[in-house]
This record gives C-alpha cells, structure tokens and sequence, in this order.
C-alpha cells in the first residue's frame, strides 16, 4: 500500500527486498504466511538463499534419491534461536539444545506443480515437524497454500492425509543418510497440530527481533534517509 508520499515508497521501487529481512512474516490477510520457497518437488540440486545478498545459490546436489515432496523455503523475518529451542527442548524433555540459526523451516502442500523456486507465496499453516539435528532444533512447519483446491481447505495438520505427512517424514530422516550409515542423522520427535506451529512461529518472531532488531527499524531508517536527502536538495 502507498503511504501518499513518493519519496517514502522509494524504497520499494528502486530496491528488491531481501528475502529474509525485506518482505514480512504476515501477509496482509493476518492469518497467511509468506513463504519464500527455495526448492521445488523437481529440483535435483539443493538451493539455499545466500544470507549476505539475498540470491538463491546452489548448496549442493542432492546427495541421495531423496527429493523433497512439496514447496519447501522459509519464513521471512523468522530466526531460530534460544526461544524456539527452549520450546522443543520443553515438548520433548531434551536439555543442551540450540536453534540452528536460520529463518523458520516451511513445507507448503499444493496441487499444483511449480516449476522454479525464488518466489513468494501465501501460505497457511497447519502443524509441523520437531526436528531435532543434533543439538540444534530445527522445526519444519507444515503450511498449505491458500486456495489451492486440493489443501485448501485443511486447517490443521489433522486434516492431512496420512501419506503426505509420511513422505514429509520420510524425506528429512533420509535426505542426508548414506547408504553404508546406521545411525541417522536426525530425528524428528513429534508431529504437531496448529496451535503449536503457531507458538513455534511466534518463538521464532520473537528470536528474530532479539538478533536483528524490529523488522520495521531498517525501513524506517531507510525512508528518514530518502527524505531527508530529499529535503537537504530543495533547501539548497
């Protein structure tokens, strides 16, 4: 939306947000989520966002047969950190657990086939994943995209089909498992509904402001130097 001054809706139009920390959590509905999705059921190499710049980089191939089942990126201006691995280490009764200090996980359902990552989209959530990697939590909230004909109308996890969430499941305790290794890498120690995915998202708004400020603080900023510029010129 405009604010009725050009000069502050300059940082809008001459600059592309950056994924993480330029676009918000909330889309303007307040009961979506945006999502930038970084991988697509297709990709058979993993992307991750480079934090510095704000582009999609090729992490890895992926190691194994494993490919990811849905939509999977993260929530903007989200962080796990000491309040998003207090709350698993109180569902779960482990101790000495950390947040693995990247923005929240999200897997989003559709019926439709996208073809690329590096976009947004509307996504509600309904449950998620307790991951535990090694010591760090790492969350994967389970979301569907807003009207999509097929997931919908879900709204919460117990909704989803059973063989969905297996896949879900199947993917994140296998996608970094040799074949010639036992022990997994990873657990995940419960699935949960959407109460819980919204405290844990709201843990992780809240981790996110303690490390990097208000979100709204840099824009903000932003808007004081365009206009102030602006009126140091038309002083002179």
């Amino acid at each position: 939306m405009s604010s009725g001054d050009p000069r502050r809706d300059l940082h809008g139009t001459l600059f592309q947000a950056h994924p993480w920390h330029g676009v918000p959590a909330r889309t303007r509905n307040g009961e979506a989520l945006n999502a930038f999705i970084e991988i697509v059921p297709t990709d058979t190499v993993k992307y991750e966002l480079d934090k510095a710049s704000g582009h999609l980089r090729i992490d890895r191939p992926q190691l194994f047969s494993s490919i990811c089942p849905t939509l999977y990126g993260f929530i903007p201006q989200t962080y796990c950190g000491p309040s998003t691995a207090e709350r698993c280490q109180a569902r779960t009764g482990l101790t000495g657990l950390e947040g693995d200090g990247d923005p929240l996980d999200i897997c989003v359902l559709t019926e439709k086939a996208i073809s690329h990552g590096n976009l947004l989209v509307s996504a509600r959530p309904i449950g998620g994943l307790r991951m535990i990697d090694g010591i760090q939590a790492d969350d994967k909230i389970i979301a569907v995209l807003e009207a999509d004909i097929n997931y919908g109308h879900m709204r919460d996890v117990a909704d989803c089909p059973p063989g969905v969430l297996d896949r879900l499941r199947h993917y994140f305790l296998s996608y970094k498992q040799g074949p010639e290794e036992q022990a997994p890498k990873v657990t995940i120690a419960e699935v949960y509904d959407r109460a819980e995915a919204l405290e844990v998202i709201e843990r992780s708004l809240a981790d996110y402001t303690a490390r990097f400020g208000a979100p709204e603080e840099p824009i903000a900023e932003l808007r004081r130097l365009i206009t102030g510029n602006d009126a140091g010129k038309d002083a002179g």
